[in-house]
């Protein structure tokens, strides 16, 4: 709870994973890969409830047993490829509020994928936003990018043509604005405005800046073996 709201930390964790099968769950430095979202959400002073939305039994096991909520399983629509997240996040709301009888003032979605958080990111991101209340309804956590827009290609009719060919053309990322992209560290929007418009990314949003070396997602195997290695070389500097 901040300042008298009430806050949902959700993780949604579907069972089927193409790029990577069976990731949510992977040992990932000695714990499954989604037991590193669940540690961080708990270690936050503002999140009133931990939740794990998920189809699989083995994860919602090893949900619980890291010391999240798993009290349902995700109906088959809504753990599908094309599943839509905002769909994932009303049926949690729902169960809340129809089973627990608990209504939430903010939902900070966290995806198990984006496991580089810091201790403090989550209360860093609710503070902000709540600090700003009356100018932002969301706040979502963003890496500057290498690959910048400016330099992509694409490919058509066997040329190599610019993606954007809108941005001035140039081999230096430096001769443009920077890029940002947005990792899943956290997600943060007020809840009411999240059903309104349908989007953790309203009119009024905000953003937090990530640390370089949180600029990754898993979705696949060299992605994970890049956050393995950089674990351990972040843990060798503290």
């Amino acid at each position: 709870m901040i300042d008298g709201r009430r806050v949902l930390g959700l993780i949604p964790a579907r069972g089927g994973s193409k790029g990577l099968p069976g990731k949510n769950i992977r040992p990932l430095c000695g714990k499954p890969l989604i037991a590193w979202t669940i540690e961080k959400a708990l270690k936050s002073r503002y999140l009133d409830k931990v939740l794990v939305s998920t189809d699989s039994p083995e994860i919602a096991a090893i949900a619980t047993g890291s010391g999240a909520s798993a009290p349902f399983l995700r109906p088959a629509e809504l753990a599908t490829d094309t599943a839509p997240t905002l769909d994932v996040v009303k049926h949690a709301l729902s169960y809340c509020r129809e089973q627990e009888n608990r209504e939430y003032d903010y939902v900070v979605l966290l995806e198990p994928t984006s496991p580089l958080r810091e201790d403090d990111d989550i209360d860093n991101m609710l503070s902000r936003l709540h600090a700003k209340a009356d100018e932002f309804d969301a706040i979502v956590s963003v890496g500057e990018v290498n690959e910048h827009p400016s330099i992509m290609k694409r490919l058509v009719d066997g040329r190599i043509q610019p993606f954007y060919p809108e941005i001035s053309r140039t081999t230096r990322r430096q001769d443009n604005a920077p890029a940002y992209f947005p990792y899943g560290v956290a997600y943060i929007v007020k809840t009411n405005i999240l059903l309104a418009e349908g989007t953790f990314y309203p009119e009024r949003c905000t953003y937090y800046c990530l640390r370089r070396y949180q600029n990754y997602e898993i979705d696949g195997i060299y992605d994970f073996l890049c956050v393995e290695n950089i674990m351990r070389y972040e843990w060798s500097l503290r």
